[in-house]
């Protein structure tokens, strides 16, 4: 009977002497060791076994034989087999009549199937199944625990948080399989792209979580947000396709931008949320703007519909120039938003932020029919070209709508050129030809928008009765600087369209060179900058007037940034006296400031920018109630067009000043009692002039 129940497996025996060594093992356990017996009786128990690494009841079996009491549930595998079988011992000591210890009798059980699943939910539970890296109950644990003890420290910490880029396009066209294997090459090339030590999660869905310790560089941060970005929008190859996407990252600092995990989470969340909104594919610092723009944002979208209802919004166009004869064939429609508080939100703004509004048929529709009113007042010679949201193009009454415009407007459709982009072919494939077909029937011409963004399959090209392909305007600003690899994709592109019998749209050309390297690729048609900022209807019809629109190029136009406030207040310090200045303009390595009288060069200034960030600088120009500072380190990114200091005033320091720890809120520090900046009774070396500028400012 007991063999039979050692053969079952059921039960296990062993039994050792008072030395610990193995005098009697079920056959079974030798077997399922893989171990031959005779190499295992005689041999010290703990010399056979080992426990299970983190096994916290005891550290060896050599102790538990010594204390001679009995124990059982103590996981083991055989010494020098670390991946091998799991068994678990019982056992009790034996005393013979005169209560001398014999040694144990105990029993053992395989175990290792049970171990693996306890190990695997044990390892669910703090990662990801998927990737690998930690899940969001993890991430959160760690940052907690982290930013806990880095607070006893007055140490800094960094979050970051990402955000993929048209992911949900390759789980819709390739499928959820592929999907799962992007995010898998996405965890490794996260792991490749930060050098420095950090803890990497996954969130879920497209959302990625990373946190570096010991760091408040925002020269470093942005470097890395950087790298994170380059490697994440090269192609990735998947059994079931090549696809490209992209990143966008948001970076928070502890303590600077929040103290504990709640709100460093929360501000890097902003940080986020703002790089998406302005364009996606670059990255954004935290800063106390965020907030109040974020919120300010969630109005616009939300106020969308209301500007279509009140005629708020309003087309501008931008000229398409025949390449060899610069003569302007079309023009794109781009809308724009006169808003009652913000004032004019140009093409670029209004894009974004339609993007996130729920009205995106509604205003497409009006572009369109608002578009072609507008170009049945233009010569015959001339088209207009409007962009179609997927969201649009799909809905069921798309083509009937533009028929109707075309109708109203009592335009013919060869004059109208819609541009979609590659995102209409990952709906359903037989309602998008239909709708390719019935286009194309209608007379409308159709232009392939943003050609060498994404998947760019020739079956797109093959499937659909496509006039012209507009090449990617990233690919061409890669091309304007590197002018090699890029510029031959651009030529095999036009090579492409000229044996389709279709035309190539190049645009955003900003300088000469990168327009004569297109006009030796033979593009057919190009737009930018460098011929014409977008314009409104009335400049349209009087430069329309005549033998027609023709633009020489200029290298001198360059697309315009966002505007933004240079004019404002700000305090520089001088010894122990803080002035208030009004900031002109600001560089990397210097800035202009205006409002002090008899400043000689050489002096230094502390240049308070505001949340905590101050500049030393020294004045190498003075020129009347003008300062022209250099400073000492240069300013970097700050990830939207903007320049920041690379670090920041701890807030350690102003808590030591008297301050409460917290995140630092916008201005400036100098008035912190007994502490930073210490005010002392001495008289101002230099005296106020009050300008035009300064009172503007």
């Amino acid at each position: 009977m007991l063999d039979d129940l050692e053969q079952s497996g059921l039960g296990w025996f062993w039994a050792s002497d008072a030395d610990g060594n193995l005098t009697y093992l079920s056959g079974a356990i030798a077997d399922r060791l893989e171990i031959p017996l005779d190499d295992l009786i005689g041999k010290a128990l703990a010399n056979v076994f080992n426990p299970i690494e983190g096994d916290g009841r005891t550290k060896s079996l050599s102790l538990v034989h010594a204390a001679r009491k009995g124990f059982s549930g103590f996981a083991v595998r055989a010494a020098n087999r670390p991946e091998g079988a799991v068994v678990r011992l019982a056992g009790q000591p034996v005393f013979d009549g005169s209560n001398r210890f014999n040694g144990f009798r105990g029993t053992g059980a395989d175990i290792t199937k049970e171990y693996h699943r306890e190990a695997e939910t044990a390892r669910l539970a703090k990662f990801d199944s998927l990737t690998g890296l930690m899940n969001r109950h993890r991430m959160a644990q760690q940052i907690e625990t982290t930013l806990t003890a880095f607070k006893a420290a007055k140490r800094d910490c960094a979050i970051m948080m990402l955000d993929l880029d048209k992911f949900k396009q390759v789980n819709d066209t390739l499928g959820h399989a592929a999907g799962d294997e992007l995010l898998k090459q996405v965890a490794d090339r996260l792991k490749r792209a930060i050098d420095q030590d950090c803890e990497i999660g996954r969130l879920g869905g497209d959302e990625f979580q990373v946190m570096i310790p010991d760091i408040d560089d925002r020269g470093v941060l942005g470097d890395i947000a950087s790298k994170i970005i380059t490697m994440l929008k090269q192609p990735y190859s998947l059994d079931e396709g090549r696809c490209v996407i992209g990143a966008s990252v948001g970076v928070a600092i502890a303590p600077h931008d929040g103290v504990t995990c709640d709100e460093v989470v929360r501000s890097a969340d902003l940080a986020l949320y703002a790089a998406k909104n302005g364009g996606r594919g670059q990255y954004r610092f935290f800063s106390c703007e965020l907030e109040n723009e974020a919120i300010f944002r969630r109005r616009l979208e939300a106020d969308v519909g209301k500007a279509v209802r009140e005629k708020e919004l309003f087309l501008k166009y931008e000229p398409i120039v025949h390449a060899k004869t610069q003569k302007v064939s079309a023009l794109e429609a781009h809308i724009c938003w006169e808003h009652e508080q913000r004032g004019e939100i140009d093409e670029d703004e209004f894009a974004s932020i339609l993007d996130g509004s729920s009205q995106v048929i509604e205003v497409g529709k009006w572009a369109i029919s608002q578009a072609c009113g507008q170009a049945a007042e233009w010569p015959d010679s001339v088209r207009v070209a409007v962009n179609v949201p997927v969201q649009l193009f799909n809905h069921s009454d798309f083509v009937e709508f533009v028929a109707d415009a075309l109708k109203t407007a009592d335009m013919q459709a060869g004059r109208l050129e819609l541009e979609v982009n590659e995102a209409v072919f990952f709906g359903d494939t037989n309602q998008v030809d239909r709708t390719l077909a019935q286009l194309f029937k209608l007379g409308v011409r159709l232009t392939l928008d943003e050609f060498g963004s994404g998947y760019s399959s020739l079956a797109y090209l093959r499937r659909a009765p496509f006039d012209a392909i507009k090449i990617d305007e990233k690919l061409l600003a890669e091309a304007d600087r590197h002018d090699s690899r890029e510029l031959s994709l651009v030529r095999a592109i036009v090579a492409l369209s000229g044996a389709l019998e279709m035309d190539t749209i190049a645009n955003g050309i900003e300088s000469n060179m990168l327009l004569a390297s297109l006009l030796d690729c033979g593009v057919s048609f190009v737009e930018g900058p460098i011929f014409s900022d977008p314009v409104r209807q009335e400049t349209v019809i009087a430069e329309l007037l005549g033998e027609g629109w023709t633009i020489e190029p200029c290298g001198d136009r360059t697309k315009r940034a966002r505007r933004r406030t240079v004019y404002r207040k700000i305090q520089v310090i001088h010894d122990d006296h803080s002035y208030e200045v009004t900031l002109r303009n600001l560089s990397r390595s210097g800035a202009l400031i205006q409002g002090l009288a008899d400043v000689p060069k050489g002096t230094q200034f502390v240049v308070d920018l505001g949340g905590g960030q101050l500049a030393v600088a020294t004045v190498i120009r003075a020129m009347s109630d003008t300062q022209g500072l250099e400073f000492e380190q240069p300013l970097v990114d700050d990830g939207s067009g903007g320049l920041c200091t690379r670090n920041r005033v701890s807030p350690y320091a102003l808590t030591a000043a008297g301050a409460p720890l917290a995140a630092l809120e916008p201005g400036n520090y100098k008035g912190m009692q007994g502490g930073l900046l210490n005010q002392s009774a001495s008289m101002p070396q230099f005296g106020y002039v009050t300008s035009p500028a300064n009172e503007a400012a």
